[in-house]
């Protein structure tokens, strides 16, 4: 796990806008004051100065840029916590990036799995955070899939201007985020440039580092002028594609994820319809026995049953008859009998 302690983020690296979707800064009218070298009378100035006094009053107590620092405060100080992270399911996670770590990525937004979960312990109880954290592209490479591995593709297409996603309970105290697992499920991943509804925007085929921050602040306003302690989980790392293209990991997904149920040899889906057929089959050819006069006893039979019975006649001994039994379920056969009255054959009917 990387860890950076105090990785200040100013205004310049993360915009207002991109921390709170629809946020303008608010502007200040321009006011017009009194032009003192139009007035020629020492009255006039006098009333000319205390137009600009009630201006500058007026101006003071308007709400000013919000870039401003003054409007936010100074950002509260790391000084009686120390958090420690650390990844739920990291044993799941670290099974898929030996694989190489695929997810899905649609117009509509598809969750990731495994969902990304951390458990914080070390906050101020009584203190405000904020929890969030981001996506973001690994190096300058696209990729492909040969060979069944990952290899270098060419370079990288130009990346969507990153969204910072805010976890909904934020702001919330310390005792809060430290009574059960953080979980991130609600985080969704696109490929639609035109996306609205503040969907995390990924390439395909390019390679993504999920990172988690921990904000002090009691404000959503104060983020971009606050302390940021950044934790990166390794393990997390993943390929976005817009369809699996590891086997392994398509399986691995159908194992351990819930909404996978279909899927699985013991749901019932078509995988399971089809495994179930092949089995079947195995087992019956396993159970049967070639008798190779049995074989041709059962040929000879059918033969006989769909021939022309002028063909059948000529084909068969002068001294034989076909006869069909109850028990062999209507498939004829052949037997020598004995001469019958008159010593003609009987035909068959």
């Amino acid at each position: 796990m990387a860890y950076h302690p105090f990785q200040v983020h100013g205004a310049d690296a993360f915009p207002l806008p991109a921390v709170i979707p629809g946020a303008q800064p608010s502007l200040i009218s321009a006011l017009t004051l009194p032009d003192a070298a139009s007035f020629s009378d020492p009255l006039l100035e006098r009333a000319a100065a205390d137009a600009r006094l009630r201006a500058a009053a007026e101006l003071r107590g308007r709400p000013v840029h919000p870039r401003s620092m003054k409007s936010v405060g100074q950002p509260e100080q790391w000084l009686d916590d120390d958090p420690k992270v650390t990844l739920e399911s990291k044993d799941l996670w670290s099974e898929f990036h030996k694989m190489g770590t695929e997810m899905v990525i649609t117009k509509s937004g598809r969750r990731m799995f495994p969902p990304f979960k951390v458990c914080v312990e070390g906050l101020s109880e009584s203190t405000k955070y904020i929890l969030l954290m981001d996506i973001v592209a690994v190096d300058d490479c696209r990729y492909k899939f040969h060979n069944s591995r990952w290899t270098v593709a060419g370079k990288a297409d130009p990346e969507m201007p990153k969204r910072m996603y805010i976890h909904p309970d934020s702001p919330s105290k310390g005792e809060q985020w430290m009574s059960k697992p953080v979980a991130f499920h609600k985080l969704k991943l696109t490929n639609n440039i035109s996306d609205k509804h503040g969907f995390t925007i990924l390439n395909s085929m390019h390679k993504y580092q999920p990172r988690f921050h921990i904000v002090r602040a009691n404000d959503i306003m104060k983020l971009p002028y606050s302390t940021f302690r950044t934790y990166v989980f390794p393990e997390t790392e993943f390929i976005a594609v817009t369809a699996y293209q590891n086997e392994k990991i398509t399986q691995l997904k159908i194992d351990n994820n819930p909404f996978a149920k279909g899927f699985r040899d013991t749901g019932n889906g078509r995988r399971e319809k089809r495994s179930a057929l092949h089995k079947m089959s195995l087992r019956e050819l396993a159970g049967y026995t070639l008798d190779r006069s049995a074989v041709c006893r059962r040929a000879s039979g059918l033969i006989k049953q769909y021939l022309p019975l002028d063909i059948k006649t000529k084909m068969l001994p002068k001294n034989s008859v076909v006869q069909t039994t109850p028990q062999s379920s209507g498939i004829p056969n052949t037997k020598e009998t004995q001469k019958q009255a008159g010593g003609r054959p009987t035909p068959d009917k």
